[in-house]
């Protein structure tokens, strides 16, 4: 905002030196930007932000000087206006638009003398760049940057009808604004114009037109004092390239009950500069004027905010003097907000307004910040863990939809499980909560098959539904998929290791990890599948899908996935580490191979070795499984490494042959053929 120094005097009392004026109005919140000029023409150009529209005028800045500074605010008289006749039997006023236009009103003035302005107002708009052009314009533009309020003379002896109508403009309507050298706009149907009974006279807000522009030989003259929606005004302005002053100003908010004072300020203006008779009365449309808001701001919010125990009564007089009727109501400070801070809406506004009358200078500024640092979420770093394992392991994650087809839904439910459904329409046939992550990593995997990627490796961590009778059921989940060219061992021996290891990122790498064949097949999803458990605690399963439901999402098997439940696995974090003296003496390990039947379980046969509880058993490891021609029909061999180590001295190998000799032995319970 460009301001005279001399100008902006004008409204105080004592006056302010330009440096002072520049100090007080920048610890305001209002920073200098520029200055410039010599003598009487002296100006300085201060920063506005954009909700605050009432200091787009000296009398705003000379308020907000006078409430800063402790100064008297010093406005314009108006000289009571007196006439004769009535407005409304010269003009007729018809608002079609009230939510646009908010409020329009009008004033006639009959029998004046356009003439060149006196040297007082001339030196007042030429100290913010504007130049004279007639006593009547400059009382208009002297009135907008006093006050803020854009306003617009009429000839009113152009108006065609004696009528002025506020409605949307036709399309392709054509306009001549005011200017030297304008050329004719195309109007579009969503722009306001004023209008007369045959035409557009004016662009609502933005600039007024050639044809009923005052000249110097107008002698009578219709004033319009109005306000319209911002965002309106804003739209025309950019669309149709032409801004101006008055569309700066109503852009950012002119309230109804604000126009009145400026109107009055710039009828008396007229009469005194060019003369005339005001005719009685003032012509309005539009919708009733909203009562004043009042705003409350707790004293003890505004304190813990800003950081400071400011008093009570020190609140008050900052909101005093800002003109905003405060009044104490047990913990709290009610404000009437007056229509010229259309920016005060809430709390927070009030506790703004009192920081900058308290001065921003006097807030407290800590050479050192405080840092905290927040505890540790079990459940983020556990998740954050088993991502770690998985993308180190060459997996990748991903992120999908929680809706899927249906079709997909049902292969990934058992006879215990339906699906969920929500009752709204979903695109396409997406209808059902997924019951498993797997169809949205198979489709993902489908995906990037058809762009020409053989080998891939995904994970997921979200949320799976399904229902049991009644209840919905709602699980967060992390499911692997594998897909990898080698046999249906190879494939599954890769899903485990990698499942395995990210177990053992959350449990800790000492935790005992077991698999037990799903004997009953409950998901017949999988091919061949494996419950896990993790220190006895179960977590999920491992396995191959099964080939029907590789088919339905167009894929080839053998494909590995995994499904554990994170709040089960969550038990285990964080790990109970135990530390333990290296060994002093050496082991001692042997390789068995059993051939045993092929229902027969790995399980089954480590607890049955464990149950011998042979001396010095240290630990017991499975190496492989073996199928071929010198094993027996409907038998495999099974091949695990057990080893012995003493804690106290060096074991001899005739005592581990005697654990051995009860394991084989042990062995033909299972009807094995063992071999060391």
């Amino acid at each position: 905002m460009k301001t005279g120094i001399r100008w902006l005097n004008d409204y105080l009392e004592p006056d302010a030196s330009k440096s002072e004026q520049a100090e007080m109005l920048t610890h305001a919140g209002f920073p200098l930007e520029e200055e410039g000029g010599e003598g009487d023409l002296q100006w300085q150009d201060f920063e506005m932000t954009s909700n605050r529209g009432d200091c787009l005028c000296h009398i705003g800045l000379a308020r907000e000087l006078a409430a800063y500074g402790r100064m008297a605010l010093r406005k314009p008289e108006i000289t009571t206006l007196e006439g004769n006749g009535n407005a409304s039997e010269h003009i007729q006023v018809s608002n079609r638009e009230p939510k646009l236009c908010p409020r329009y009103t009008a004033r006639v003035i009959k029998g004046i003398t356009v003439g060149p302005s006196p040297p007082w107002l001339a030196s007042r708009l030429e100290s913010i760049g504007q130049i004279p052009r007639n006593c009547v314009v400059d009382a208009t533009n002297f009135v907008l940057f006093e006050y803020g309020q854009p306003s617009h003379v009429f000839d009113l002896d152009t108006l065609k009808g004696g009528q002025i109508i506020i409605r949307k403009a036709t399309e392709g309507e054509p306009f001549i604004p005011i200017g030297e050298g304008a050329e004719s706009v195309k109007l579009r149907q969503n722009d306001l114009v004023i209008a007369d009974q045959e035409r557009a006279i004016a662009i609502a807000g933005v600039k007024g037109g050639a044809e009923t522009a005052v000249t110097d030989g107008t002698t009578n003259i219709l004033i319009e004092a109005a306000t319209f929606d911002p965002v309106s005004v804003r739209r025309t302005s950019r669309e149709l390239r032409i801004s101006s002053d008055s569309s700066y100003r109503f852009e950012r908010g002119v309230h109804p009950a604000a126009i009145d004072e400026a109107a009055d300020r710039l009828t008396s203006l007229i009469l005194e500069l060019a003369g005339g008779q005001l005719i009685e009365g003032m012509v309005e449309d539009g919708a009733p004027i909203p009562a004043a808001p009042v705003v409350s701001m707790r004293t003890t919010r505004c304190r813990d905010l800003i950081g400071v125990d400011i008093p009570t009564e020190q609140m008050v007089d900052a909101l005093e003097r800002l003109e905003l009727d405060p009044k104490v109501v047990g913990d709290a400070i009610e404000c009437t907000i007056p229509s010229h801070r259309l920016d005060l809406t809430r709390e927070v506004d009030l506790i703004e307004e009192v920081v900058r009358m308290w001065g921003l200078s006097n807030l407290p500024v800590n050479d050192m910040i405080p840092i905290r640092v927040n505890a540790e979420n079990p459940m983020q770093t556990a998740v954050s863990r088993m991502k770690e394992s998985l993308v180190a392991q060459g997996c990748f994650e991903t992120i999908s939809h929680t809706f899927i087809d249906l079709k997909h839904a049902q292969r990934f439910l058992d006879q215990k499980r339906d699906h969920a459904r929500v009752d709204e329409d979903r695109p396409g046939n997406e209808s059902a909560l997924r019951p498993s992550l797997l169809p949205s990593l198979l489709e993902i995997r489908r995906r990037n098959l058809d762009s020409g990627v053989d080998q891939l490796k995904l994970f997921e961590l979200a949320s799976i539904h399904d229902r049991e009778g009644t209840d919905h059921r709602e699980r967060t989940m992390i499911s692997i998929l594998v897909d990898h060219d080698g046999e249906h061992q190879d494939v599954l021996r890769s899903t485990i290791g990698i499942t395995e290891r990210m177990l053992r990122s959350v449990a800790g790498l000492g935790c005992t990890i077991h698999l037990r064949d799903l004997e009953d097949q409950s998901d017949p999803w999988m091919h061949a599948a494996a419950a896990i458990t993790v220190d006895d605690v179960p977590v999920g399963m491992v396995g191959l899908l099964d080939h029907d439901v590789l088919q339905g999402h167009g894929l080839e098997g053998p494909v590995g996935a995994a499904e554990i439940q994170v709040e089960a696995l969550m038990r285990l974090y964080p790990p109970q580490i135990q530390a333990a003296p290296l060994p002093a003496y050496p082991s001692i390990q042997r390789d068995l191979s059993i051939q045993v039947p092929e229902n027969t379980r790995w399980h089954q046969v480590r607890d049955l070795i464990l149950q011998l509880q042979p001396d010095n058993l240290e630990s017991i490891d499975f190496i492989t499984t073996y199928r071929g021609k010198q094993v027996a029909g409907g038998m495999k061999s099974l091949t695990m490494r057990i080893c012995f180590r003493s804690a106290e001295r060096t074991l001899r190998n005739e005592e581990v042959d005697t654990a051995m000799e009860r394991i084989n032995a042990a062995m033909e319970d299972l009807t094995v053929t063992s071999g060391t």
